[in-house]
């Protein structure tokens, strides 16, 4: 997700974040699934942060572009 987006609503904001979640569940599903099935308490509490890390990163990434436009206004 790395093409710049305008955010003008919340409906924007709706369909970017589907979007975002569909992308980071693509990069993380296979993880976290042979975590849950194959892996360690260890190895899947790893592969739960890693998932949450990244919806995290994801949603800092709207809210900096969202101080960065209002410090152009």
């Amino acid at each position: 997700m790395d093409d710049a987006l305008t955010i003008h609503n919340r409906a924007d904001f709706g369909l970017w974040a589907i979007e975002a979640a569909k992308q980071i569940d693509g990069e993380q599903r296979f993880d976290l699934a042979k975590a849950a099935r194959d892996g360690t308490a260890g190895e899947l509490r790893d592969a739960g942060n890693a998932l949450g890390q990244a919806i995290t990163n994801a949603l800092l990434g709207v809210y900096d572009g969202l101080l960065d436009s209002a410090e152009d206004e």
